[in-house]
């Protein structure tokens, strides 16, 4: 049996003790188009010959750009058994972005997906002295379709990437991860195949899936919470299947019927906001089961109530909730959240519905999870990230309140960058995450609070703006939010309102508008969303309730710079395009 050092080892192991017809599938014109174990691995064979042909050595950079698809994964598999690096790139990010990752890393070769990407990429291509050329996935007039590479390579025998793969060893360099960054310019995050597949490893004992199950991919494969899983589906042996678009998700899952899949919390908060607008739209008795329900599931905790409340659950689901479970395809094991907390009366009403969520706790430096709920063992508390990983150490700063992690996951250092890697990895080895947190029951870990979010007010208490957010964001009237308040008398929030809702809600109430900036400056419209905002203040301490609001029209956006690729608001950026509005809160 194929021992797992490298990432490429998974397609090989997988290949040997399960294979798949269904390794990969893409939907392509409306039917989904399988790859076996077999042709994945014969095609990152084709695709390695090909760039070898092409000048392409162990160390160099392989720029990768596209959306989530099989032929990532091949060439991800391509690039990493030569013995060079893959750099996965966000689509979302801006030429300015692009022109700094491609010369700080000095990309050599870039495959992309698409024709809008190919415009971003060839504007720059004069500026970078290293790329030497672009390839395509997809078939566009005047530019080279990837399989051109694989045609290059058809005169170099197989037993040259067998040595190549052979001399690539588990400390290399496997990949450089360009966070996002809320604030300045990426750092190229190291990670060796170690990394990655210690934490794949690290993880197994959590996930409850096999190999005759199937996952739901959507979430950008460039973001390495996403790489990671997908590493994981393939030593597990379980089936993979890209979504067509964000658009398609729903559809795609009631086609699919997967056992699991990974969002972010944001996706999971519109999941719900559009099973409660179909609750609201019922009448009578079902209506008033649908919410008995929801309230039900509400109270859920784990340790499970009593008796009674058993039977009140097993009735819910039996009229209820089981219609969520069928929305989302029928057979739902787990699905797993990361890159932001998730609040916790999704995790309750989500268990109840007998749909689990796995809320997983890391960042690209940890490769990324450093710790995860599990199904198994006793490993939910509602409220925390789980337990921490076996092979890895996390400790809270007694000063600070940081937590610090230690493992074979954390990253070899920023890119080019050692005095920003000097500031995050102590003369120890503990990682310095950046975010606050404390254990509960001595084992499971509860963040609270990102350490740079944290704000005081001028009365010297401490606000966690995030955590707000993610209460508030339960109303279904409130789109996007960020709470503000620092060295102010009292907190305060941007909204910006779930229109689609609010403009419903104004035509019941028969109010008149003739646009949305017309209706967001309507008195009913300011006290209705201040209700829901007092709604969601009932679960904080006085100092931290948000006294004021101030409702915008435009949502925000990565196009428009005030999110991040990853979803992340730039609160720097927010806080500056609305200057003179937020000095008009605190006039």
């Amino acid at each position: 049996m194929i021992e797992i050092k490298r990432t490429f080892d998974f397609a090989y192991y997988q290949l040997e003790k399960f294979p798949q017809d269904d390794c990969f599938a893409d939907k392509i014109d409306g039917n989904w188009v399988k790859t076996s174990s077999q042709e994945y691995i014969n095609k990152a064979i084709a695709l390695s010959k090909g760039l070898i042909a092409l000048g392409i050595k162990p160390g160099d950079k392989v720029a990768l750009i596209s959306n989530n698809r099989s032929e990532w994964n091949i060439a991800d598999v391509a690039i990493l058994q030569i013995g060079a690096v893959s750099v996965p790139i966000y689509p979302t990010i801006s030429e300015k972005d692009y022109n700094y990752i491609f010369n700080n890393a000095e990309i050599k070769l870039c495959i992309l997906s698409d024709e809008e990407l190919l415009g971003k990429v060839s504007a720059i291509k004069d500026q970078v002295p290293s790329l030497t050329d672009i390839y395509t996935f997809n078939e566009i007039s005047g530019a080279k379709h990837w399989t051109k590479i694989i045609e290059g390579g058809k005169d170099i025998e197989d037993e040259v990437v067998s040595i190549m793969k052979d001399a690539v060893k588990a400390d290399d360099l496997a990949t450089l991860i360009y966070t996002s960054g809320t604030t300045g310019l990426p750092k190229g995050v190291m990670l060796s195949h170690n990394n990655l597949v210690e934490n794949v490893k690290g993880t197994l004992d959590r996930v409850p899936v096999s190999e005759n199950d199937k996952a739901l991919s959507f979430l950008p494969v460039c973001h390495v919470f996403e790489r990671m899983v997908l590493y994981l589906y393939q030593y597990l042996g379980v089936s993979i299947y890209f979504a067509e678009s964000m658009e398609t998700i729903g559809d795609d899952i009631r086609e699919v019927k997967p056992q699991l899949f990974t969002a972010v919390p944001r996706l999971i908060e519109k999941v719900y906001a559009k099973i409660i607008a179909k609750g609201e739209d019922l009448k009578g008795i079902k209506k008033a089961l649908f919410f008995w329900a929801v309230k039900l599931g509400l109270q859920y905790d784990i340790p499970e109530k009593g008796g009674l409340y058993k039977l009140k659950l097993k009735i819910a689901r039996k009229l209820i909730f089981s219609k969520w479970q069928e929305a989302l395809g029928g057979n739902i094991k787990v699905i797993v959240s990361g890159s932001a907390a998730l609040e916790s009366s999704l995790m309750r009403v989500f268990y109840a519905a007998g749909m689990p969520i796995y809320e997983g706790y890391g960042l690209t430096e940890t490769s990324p999870v450093l710790s995860v709920t599990s199904l198994f063992n006793d490993g939910v508390r509602i409220g925390t990230v789980g337990r921490v990983l076996n092979n890895v150490e996390v400790k809270i700063d007694e000063k600070t309140g940081e937590i610090l992690a230690k493992g074979p996951n954390i990253m070899q250092g920023y890119y080019k960058a050692p005095e920003k890697t000097a500031e995050v990895i102590d003369k120890d080895g503990w990682f310095h995450t950046g975010d606050k947190g404390e254990f509960v029951e001595h084992d499971y870990l509860k963040i609270t609070g990102r350490i740079k979010q944290i704000f005081k007010t001028s009365g010297g208490k401490y606000v966690s703006p995030e955590l707000m957010e993610n209460k508030f964001k339960l109303s279904t009237f409130i789109e996007q939010i960020m709470v503000i308040g620092e060295n102010k008398k009292h907190t305060a929030a941007l909204v910006i309102p779930a229109f689609e809702k609010l403009e419903e809600w104004a035509d019941y109430k028969e109010i008149k508008y003739s646009s949305r900036e017309e209706l967001v400056k309507n008195e009913k419209i300011k006290a209705k969303l201040m209700r829901e905002i007092e709604e969601g203040n009932q679960d904080f301490a006085k100092w931290e309730t948000v006294k004021k609001i101030e409702i915008l029209c435009k949502d925000w956006t990565i196009e428009t710079g005030e999110l991040t690729p990853t979803l992340k608001m730039k609160r720097n950026v927010i806080m500056e395009k609305y200057r003179e509005l937020i000095d008009g809160i605190y006039a």
